[in-house]
């Protein structure tokens, strides 16, 4: 069986649960899945290029769980849905390419 229904259905999933209350922007993303798919129902699952679609298509799905935080406005603060999914991190684990730590006015986040 080929990778690419279960993908399809990942991908629509991870759009729902990313944008769940928006219906525009949910809709945008359904339809932009839908026209990526049929884009390239055509690939056989021989094709180099269908393995690359796949692994596309996943990492996409992932980044929408887990990096992607809807915030609504609530008088003068928002408040944002962060989800069981959503990552995480602290800002220690913000490096530059270089390796260099983050500064902010000069100082980074290990600084007190």
């Amino acid at each position: 069986m080929s990778k690419a229904l279960p993908t399809y259905r990942n991908l629509l999933r991870a759009a729902r649960v990313a944008f769940q209350g928006d219906e525009r922007v949910l809709t945008a993303a359904r339809s932009s899945i839908r026209e990526g798919f049929r884009a390239n129902v055509s690939l056989e699952p021989s094709n180099p290029n269908f393995a690359a679609s796949i692994k596309h298509a996943e990492e996409v799905a992932a980044m929408l769980r887990q990096n992607i935080v809807q915030g609504r406005k609530d008088g003068d603060t928002y408040k944002l849905r962060i989800h069981e999914d959503t990552e995480r991190g602290d800002n220690d684990t913000i490096t530059m390419p270089n390796g260099q730590k983050v500064k902010i006015d000069g100082k980074t986040c290990a600084d007190k």
